[in-house]
């Protein structure tokens, strides 16, 4: 028997070499070499006739329509993210750091779907059955039709699935999978490729839902080959701080529907549990008559949510002056606090400046930088403002500010909550409507919105 030929593979592209590289020489990242046994036997043949569909050409106007139902949870948060609930045939990727609740969550929503008469078989490769038995106990779901399997090996797996027939099929975790005509160890680039590979194929040829769980590095990307995404048709990552109860439900990719929708959970003693009115949840606690808070309202998707903006800004005794930002592009702050000194002729280069979104959430929405600087000037003259103000615009680096997008809907949900003070770009004065308890304030750039003010 031939010996086994050791050979090194990008954990980021795949690329393989013949030697250790610093460098991966085709994508361009460092230190992603990883040593791999290369068999120089002629590789076990793969059982792909059985999910082999045999399609030939067909021209597009002769597919007859098939209108596929998508099949909805009782998880708003979930059904949300997903574009309005599972796409049959589908495979879906669940990610996040470890101990973030994927594994709850997963468990719960496997539950579920046995509760609507689906058959569901749920593979775990990291815990064995007594495990996720203990766990379904503390969650108080039902246990009647959940089919447990604990086994990482693929050849078994796919036995399995083609006895039993499943609706939907969990993998828990991908990374711990291996197939046994590859000498590589599970979580190896070779072993989560073609892992990943053959359970696409079996979904699109069976009608069969497939749902994997993959770990994060600490990085806070997908571990293993980025082909891992290309290949599924939904990423989602769970993400959030362990110390805070409040997770963040993301769509990375998704075929059947929008990327930018936001899921919100609650991690509780009997789970995960969806928030159905995240803006209450985040300003339950706000802080009154207290400098350098201001209420905005972001927009993740189609929904309009309020968050804290919070500032603190104090006299530096350092050289550098400190800058610590949570929640916020930290490189968007150093841009606004430059806007600031030199628009509104406050200076802050002798002021250490830290900038937080409470609850954990992050922004990446430009409407937030007029109340950001709202924020940093109130704790700066250490003058409160009115709790029921918030502040919605993006500031350029001549301090102007520019007009955001879906301003009535986000003028609507002020308005739900309380929030009747409202400061705007003035490119929108003729252009939004509110009721007549709200006060709209308008300015051309951000020395008029201070002065408007304070």
């Amino acid at each position: 028997m031939a010996k086994d030929k050791i050979i090194f593979e990008c954990s980021n592209c795949g690329y393989t070499s013949p030697k250790w590289l610093g460098k991966c020489t085709k994508c361009g990242a460092w230190n992603t070499f990883e040593e791999v046994e290369q068999a120089t036997t002629k590789p076990i043949e793969q059982k792909n006739k059985i999910i082999s569909t045999n399609d030939t050409p067909t021209l597009l106007k002769d597919i007859s329509d098939l209108k596929l139902e998508r099949i909805l949870l009782n998880n708003s948060e979930l059904d949300r993210v997903l574009g309005g609930g599972i796409m049959p045939s589908s495979v879906i990727l669940f990610a996040g750091d470890p101990g973030i609740g994927k594994s709850t969550l997963l468990l719960q929503t496997l539950c579920e779907l046995t509760n609507k008469g689906y058959k569901v078989l749920y593979v775990s490769g990291e815990e064995n059955k007594y495990q996720i038995k203990m766990r379904a106990v503390r969650l108080g779901v039902s246990q009647d039709k959940l089919l447990v399997m604990s086994e990482t090996s693929m050849d078994t797996i796919m036995k399995t699935i083609e006895n039993v027939k499943p609706d939907f099929v969990a993998i828990d975790s991908i990374q711990t999978m291996y197939r046994s005509d590859h000498s590589s160890a599970p979580g190896s680039v070779p072993q989560i490729r073609e892992c990943t590979s053959e359970l696409t194929r079996y979904a699109k040829s069976n009608q069969c839902s497939i749902l994997l769980v993959g770990h994060v590095t600490k990085d806070g990307v997908l571990a293993g080959p980025r082909v891992l995404e290309h290949m599924v048709d939904v990423v989602l990552y769970f993400e959030g701080d362990k110390q805070h109860e409040y997770r963040l439900l993301r769509a990375a990719k998704n075929r059947f529907g929008s990327v930018n929708e936001l899921g919100v959970f609650q991690m509780t003693e009997m789970g995960i549990e969806t928030v159905e009115n995240p803006s209450v949840a985040l300003l339950n606690n706000r802080a009154a008559n207290i400098s350098g808070s201001v209420v905005f309202c972001a927009l993740q998707g189609s929904r309009p949510i309020l968050v804290d903006l919070q500032a603190l800004t104090t006299k530096s005794y350092l050289s550098m002056p400190k800058r610590t930002v949570n929640g916020v592009d930290q490189s968007r702050i150093s841009l606004l606090l430059a806007v600031i000194e030199k628009r509104a002729n406050k200076k802050m280069f002798d002021q250490d400046v830290y900038v937080n979104v409470a609850g954990g959430l992050s922004i990446s929405d430009p409407a937030a930088d007029l109340a950001i600087i709202i924020a940093i000037i109130s704790s700066y003259t250490n003058k409160t403002l009115d709790s029921s103000f918030t502040a919605m615009g993006e500031v350029g680096l001549c301090g102007e500010i520019r007009p955001i997008t879906q301003a009535q809907r986000r003028i609507y949900e002020c308005e739900r909550l309380g929030y009747n003070k409202i400061m705007l770009p003035k490119v929108l004065k003729n252009k939004v409507k509110c009721s007549e308890n709200t006060q709209l304030m308008f300015a051309d750039t951000i020395a008029q919105a201070l002065a408007i003010i304070f």
